[in-house]
């Protein structure tokens, strides 16, 4: 199991515009190419969620954001797990859609990156050719508005109804929301 501490390069926005910090691609000698193609899906799911949160907060707000985060989310993940190989997905200690649980060994990273006041990447190789990764996912400001203590009755019954036992709510700024993960499959070479 390895821990990898990152420097933030930009702010990516994740969750109705919060700031997820993209790791430096600078090359330590052990670095592997799973840990490098890891953190370039996270990058692209926290990239083309962002596109679509900024457009639908910008056109129906908060309300519509909610629709991004259930049914655009999950679609992008698929998408990224189909193109690359890997599964990939978003979990949290507090789930809002109950399909991104997390497994155990997420379980214990996302305890971790909470104990941890400036959380790094998590990366450690499984058998001879998988790979786990998690990179968390911070609550930034304007995702109080549906992750927050104190919701609007609007947006509190769209949540309701979208989510029944929607956990995913009383964060604070800077909260660990949750993280991206990326997993590859240990499976032989096709030469082995």
């Amino acid at each position: 199991m390895r821990c990898i501490q990152t420097k933030p390069i930009s702010a990516v926005i994740f969750c109705a515009i919060a700031s997820l910090t993209v790791p430096t691609v600078a090359v330590a000698g052990d670095e592997s190419a799973l840990l490098l193609k890891s953190r370039e899906i996270t990058a692209q799911f926290a990239t083309e969620l962002q596109a679509a949160l900024k457009q639908s907060m910008g056109s129906g707000g908060p309300i519509a954001a909610i629709g991004v985060c259930k049914d655009m989310a999950p679609q992008i993940a698929a998408d990224l797990s189909r193109e690359t190989g890997a599964t990939v997905s978003r979990t949290s200690l507090k789930v809002r859609n109950k399909a991104n649980t997390a497994a155990p060994w997420q379980m214990q990273i996302l305890h971790d990156f909470d104990a941890t006041e400036t959380p790094a990447e998590y990366f450690e190789q499984v058998g001879k050719n998988g790979a786990r990764y998690m990179k968390p996912i911070p609550t930034g400001g304007l995702c109080l508005a549906c992750h927050g203590s104190e919701l609007s009755p609007d947006i509190r019954d769209r949540l309701d109804e979208a989510y029944p036992g929607d956990q995913a709510r009383g964060y604070d700024i800077g909260d660990i929301r949750g993280a991206f993960s990326v997993v590859w499959a240990d499976q032989k070479p096709a030469n082995e």
